[in-house]
C-alpha cells in the first residue's frame, strides 16, 4: 500500500488533511498484515490508524474498547466523517431491537467497524457471530488495560489474545497513550503479537505546565486545592482519591460560584451519564472525580488537571494530565501532595492472596468447573475475587484463560501452585511500590520536572523544559549549557531501554540515565534506583544481549 493510496483514503473518506509518519507507518503496517502497537500521547491521532486501515482492509474491523461512553465518542466520530465506512456498536445499553439492525447491517456489509467491550467479545455467540464475517482487523483500543500491574486493568481483557485466532487471527492493532517499556513488553506478550511493528512516540506535551504544591497538613492543602481550581479559568478536572471526596470538593466549588459535579464509579449509571455529556456539552466548569473518569474522553478544551492527592502511579498520572490541551493551547496540570499521603497508595498497593481461596478455586476447575461464575459459586469466593486469582494463577502458568474458560495446565499441584502464585504477588508488590516511589521521586524533584517524568517512560529531554515550577523557580540562575562542552561529557555506559542483568535481581531495563545516577526497572524487583559510580566501580550490571 502506498504512502499516496493511505494519504488520499485520510483525506477523502475522513477529512484528515495530513497524516504524521508515525500515522502512516502504522497504517500501512495494518494494512499490509502486521501486528501494531502504538504508543502516542493522548491527542496523537490513535483513532485515525483503525479507522483508516480497516477501511482500506476488505472486512469488519472489531475494535475493543473499554467503556461504553468511548464507544459513543468513536461512533460519533465516524459518523462526523465524510465518507466513513459504517460502524455499529456492540454493547449492553442497547436494546434488542438495536442489536438485532446492528447485526443485520455488519451481515449486509453496511457497517465495516464493530465496536464493543470485551466482556461482549468473550460470548460464544458473540464471538461465532462475528468468526463468520471475515473479520479483517483486530483493534484493542486502550491497550494499557491488558496490563495486569498497571492502571486501568481489566480482566476481560487476558482472554483477548486466546480470541484472535477464533477470529480468523486478523492483524491486532493495539492503541494506548502511556505504556512504559515493562508495559510495553506486557501488551505485547498478553495479545500474542507475532513481531509487531512497535511505535512509541513523542511522550511529551510541552504545553501542559507542570507543578507540584507540597503541603504540611491536609486541612492545608484541601484549602490550597480549592483556591486553585476556583481561581483557574476554563474547564477542568480535579482528580481526587476517594468517592467521599469528590462530592465534598464539589459542592465546596459550588460555593465559590462554580458549575461542579462528582463522578464515581458508585454514582448511578445515569447519572455517569449525565455528567459525561455536560462536560463534553460545556455544562460544567470542572468535574471532581475519582480515576473512574476520563478514559477515552475527547475534549480538546480542557485547560487544566489538578490532582488533590496523588495517583497510584506516574502511568496513571500522565495518563489523566493528557487529558488537558488536546487543542495544543496552554494548559495546567498540578499535583498537590503531602508525603503522608502514599500511605494511602501503600495501602491499596499491598496484594493479598489466600491460599484457600487459591485452593478452592483450583479444586473447583478440577471438578470441571471453567466459567468464572461457576469457580465462584464452587470455591465459595465472590466472582470479581475470582477474576484476580485466574489472572494470577495465569500469570504463574498453572491455569490457561480461554473463551470456554479456565483449564489446568498438566503435571501441577495444587500446592505447588499456591506456593508460585504467592511468590508472584510478592514481586507485584515490590513492583507496585517501587512505581510509587517513582511517583514521590517525581513530587520531590529538584530538577526538571519535565525530564523526571518524561524519563520515567524511557524518553530523554535533553534540556530543561521551561515549562515546569522547577524550572520557573531556578529560571536564570542555571548555567548557560553552551557554556559546557559536549565533548567533555562522559558516555555513558548504559542507555534507556538497554536491557541489563543484576546479581541480585535478575534481568531489567534500564528507564533513564542521569548525570549521576540511573533508574532501572527488574521484573521482581520493580523500579530501582542505582548510582553511576557503585555500577561502574562494583559491576553490578551486566548488558544482556537483545538476540
Amino acid at each position: 500500500m502506498s504512502r499516496a493510496d493511505i494519504e488520499r483514503t485520510a483525506r477523502e473518506r475522513f477529512g484528515l488533511d495530513r497524516l504524521r509518519p508515525e500515522q502512516a507507518e502504522a497504517i500501512a503496517a495494518a494494512v499490509e498484515g502486521r501486528d501494531v502497537l502504538a504508543v502516542w500521547a493522548t491527542g496523537s491521532g490513535k483513532s485515525a490508524v483503525y479507522q483508516v486501515a480497516g477501511a482500506l482492509r476488505p472486512g469488519l474491523a472489531v475494535v475493543v474498547s473499554p467503556l461504553i461512553a468511548l464507544q459513543d465518542d468513536q461512533l460519533v466520530g465516524l459518523g462526523d466523517a465524510p465518507s466513513a465506512p459504517g460502524a455499529v456498536a456492540l454493547n449492553s445499553a442497547r436494546g434488542v431491537r438495536a442489536q438485532r439492525e446492528a447485526w443485520r447491517r455488519i451481515r449486509e456489509g453496511d457497517a465495516e467497524y464493530a465496536l464493543l467491550a470485551p466482556e461482549q467479545l468473550v460470548k460464544d455467540d458473540v464471538l461465532d457471530a462475528l468468526a463468520a464475517c471475515d473479520v479483517s482487523l483486530l483493534v484493542v483500543d486502550e491497550a494499557h488495560c491488558i496490563t495486569s500491574w498497571g492502571h486501568d486493568f481489566r480482566p476481560d481483557y487476558l482472554l483477548l489474545g486466546g480470541l484472535a485466532d477464533r477470529l480468523g487471527r486478523p492483524p491486532i492493532v493495539a492503541l494506548t497513550a502511556t505504556a512504559s517499556t515493562p508495559v510495553r513488553e506486557e501488551i505485547v506478550r498478553r495479545l500474542g503479537m507475532r513481531e509487531p511493528a512497535v511505535l512509541v512516540g513523542d511522550m511529551d506535551r510541552p504545553e501542559i505546565s507542570l507543578a507540584v504544591r507540597r503541603h504540611r497538613d491536609d486541612a492545608a492543602k484541601r484549602s490550597a486545592v480549592v483556591d486553585e481550581v476556583a481561581g483557574l479559568r476554563g474547564t477542568g478536572l480535579l482528580y481526587t482519591s476517594t468517592r467521599k471526596d469528590t462530592e465534598r470538593y464539589a459542592h465546596e466549588l459550588a460555593d465559590r460560584g462554580l458549575r461542579a459535579a462528582a463522578y464515581h464509579a458508585g454514582l448511578r449509571a445515569a447519572e455517569r451519564h449525565r455528567v459525561h455529556e455536560t462536560f463534553l456539552d460545556g455544562e460544567v466548569d470542572v468535574v471532581v472525580a475519582t480515576s473512574a473518569f476520563g478514559m477515552g474522553i475527547d475534549k480538546e478544551d480542557v485547560r487544566f488537571v489538578v490532582h488533590a492527592d496523588a495517583p497510584e502511579s506516574l502511568d496513571a498520572y500522565y495518563q489523566e494530565v493528557g487529558r488537558s490541551g488536546r487543542d495544543g493551547a496552554a494548559a495546567q496540570a498540578t499535583l498537590h501532595y503531602r508525603p503522608e499521603d502514599l500511605a494511602l497508595r501503600r495501602y491499596f498497593a499491598a496484594r493479598s492472596a489466600d491460599p484457600d481461596d487459591l485452593r478452592g478455586v483450583l479444586r473447583a476447575i478440577r471438578d470441571g468447573r471453567r466459567r468464572r461464575a461457576e469457580i465462584a459459586d464452587a470455591a465459595g469466593v465472590p466472582a470479581r475475587r475470582v477474576s484476580a486469582l485466574l489472572t494470577l494463577l495465569s500469570d504463574t502458568g498453572t491455569v490457561r484463560l480461554d473463551r470456554r474458560g479456565a483449564a489446568l495446565v498438566r503435571g501441577v499441584d495444587d500446592d505447588s501452585a499456591v506456593d508460585a502464585a504467592l511468590a508472584h504477588v510478592e514481586d507485584r508488590e515490590r513492583i507496585d511500590r517501587s512505581r510509587i516511589e517513582m511517583l514521590r521521586s517525581y513530587a520531590e524533584a529538584r530538577r526538571c520536572r519535565r525530564q523526571v517524568l518524561l524519563g520515567y517512560f524511557g524518553q530523554e529531554l535533553a534540556d530543561a523544559c521551561g515549562n515546569c515550577d522547577v524550572c520557573a523557580e531556578e529560571r536564570g540562575e542555571r548555567p548557560d549549557p553552551t557554556d559546557v562542552a559536549v565533548s567533555d561529557a562522559p558516555e555513558a555506559a548504559f542507555r534507556a531501554d538497554d536491557r541489563v542483568r543484576h546479581r541480585e535481581w535478575g534481568e531489567g531495563t534500564v528507564m533513564e540515565v542521569e548525570e549521576d545516577r540511573m533508574t532501572v526497572f527488574f521484573e521482581t524487583a520493580g523500579y530501582r534506583v542505582l548510582a553511576l559510580e557503585l555500577v561502574d566501580e562494583g559491576g553490578l550490571l551486566d548488558r544482556v544481549s537483545s538476540g
